[in-house]
């Protein structure tokens, strides 16, 4: 099991002091909060997309992650989200075969079409055709990774011609892809499809909801031939505040949950964490909740945590980190490698692709259904609703 931190970078005000960091403040934040994940013992660390305020995160993620790389030995560097509709593939395509070659490897990727709909128009693009661009898209980058030469034709840009992407993928293989969505049922398609890792984010979602979409991703993995659907590969999201009684967790958190940008204004913070995996309590009451994700969608890959949303302070965000570092993160490692059958594999990392493209087992798009069965996947999907 890879546990791992990610954050929007969204500048939010504190609600218990009034004050709103800079932008500056909550970048240089970011870098911190990366470097301690690592000496507590996290193993991924994920950044979002975002081009418009109040977030600071990046609008180009391989800036920010290549310099997390260059201060960290272990941390793998994702994105929460890579906006695959509205970023040019093969910028995406070179940014990170590159950001592959400054890490060592220690890189994988988030494919997500984002909720910010004015994105679309700012690059040109139309936020209704946000599903065949998220297909096509990554059907180019796919092939851009694993063909020297490339010729393309699609609806969405401009074609190529005898085209090479540069450089290529570290070791001749590319990095590790989670299709991540918490609505579209395409996406989970889209993600068996390849034989990727389907990452819900569901931050915002009822159990029950979670569970129709990992189940259609697993039985879709199954259908192209990729392994049984109990083998797919999936991530799952959330968020946690921990003290060191539940009652002193809760009254911290409640102003920073009541004005949060994502979810606040809604829902009572009791009834969000009933309805959702957001968990607010002692480190063991964290423990408890996080390993019962299981008994929603079985074994799983990776657990990501939103850390420093809704205007937490860093101070507040670092006392987090070590709070799962010390009480929490050897004991969910210990209780999911002991739950874990020996047949469902661990997330993929650089050294575990290498090796499965040294065995000649990369996965083969559709498995030996080939491209009709891609078709009949988006008919298959559409007929289950968004």
């Amino acid at each position: 099991m890879q546990i791992g931190i990610f954050t929007i970078g969204d500048v939010t005000e504190d609600p218990t002091t009034g004050r709103v960091p800079t932008e500056h403040e909550k970048i240089r934040n970011t870098l911190a909060i990366a470097r301690h994940a690592e000496e507590v013992g996290f193993d991924v660390f994920a950044s979002g997309q975002h081009h418009n305020p109040p977030f600071a995160a990046p609008a180009n993620p391989p800036v920010l992650l290549a310099h997390v790389a260059a201060q960290t030995e272990r941390l793998i560097l994702s994105t929460a989200t890579t906006l695959i509709t509205t970023t040019d593939p093969v910028r995406i395509a070179e940014d990170y075969a590159y950001l592959q070659h400054l890490a060592e490897g220690r890189v994988d990727l988030t494919m997500g079409r984002g909720n910010t709909g004015p994105v679309y128009p700012w690059f040109g693009k139309d936020i209704r055709q946000g599903i065949p661009l998220a297909v096509e898209n990554y059907a180019l980058l796919h092939q851009l990774w694993r063909e020297e030469v490339v010729d393309f034709k699609g609806r969405f840009r401009t074609p190529l011609q005898g085209f090479t992407a540069t450089p290529r993928p570290l070791d001749d293989v590319p990095p590790f892809v989670w299709h991540g969505s918490i609505r579209s049922p395409e996406i989970a398609e889209q993600a068996a499809y390849y034989g990727d890792g389907f990452f819900h984010n569901n931050i915002f979602w009822n159990f029950e909801h979670v569970q129709r979409m990992v189940a259609l991703y697993r039985e879709r993995f199954e259908y192209y031939g990729h392994g049984k659907r109990h083998q797919a590969f999936v991530a799952l999201g959330g968020q946690a505040y921990m003290a060191k009684n539940s009652q002193d967790a809760v009254r911290e958190f409640r102003p920073y949950f009541d004005n949060a940008p994502v979810y606040g204004h809604g829902p009572s913070l009791e009834d969000f964490s009933e309805q959702t995996p957001l968990t607010v309590g002692s480190p063991q009451e964290v423990i408890e909740r996080t390993l019962s994700f299981r008994n929603w969608v079985g074994d799983y890959q990776r657990q990501m945590f939103l850390i420093d949303h809704a205007g937490l302070p860093l101070k507040a965000v670092m006392e987090q980190l070590d709070l799962f570092g010390s009480e929490v993160l050897p004991v969910l490692r210990r209780e999911f490698a002991a739950l874990k059958p020996a047949d469902v594999p661990e997330a993929p990392t650089h050294e575990w692709l290498v090796e499965r493209h040294r065995r000649g087992e990369d996965p083969v798009p559709g498995g030996t259904e080939g491209s009709q069965a891609w078709i009949d996947a988006q008919e298959h999907a559409g007929r289950r609703g968004a």
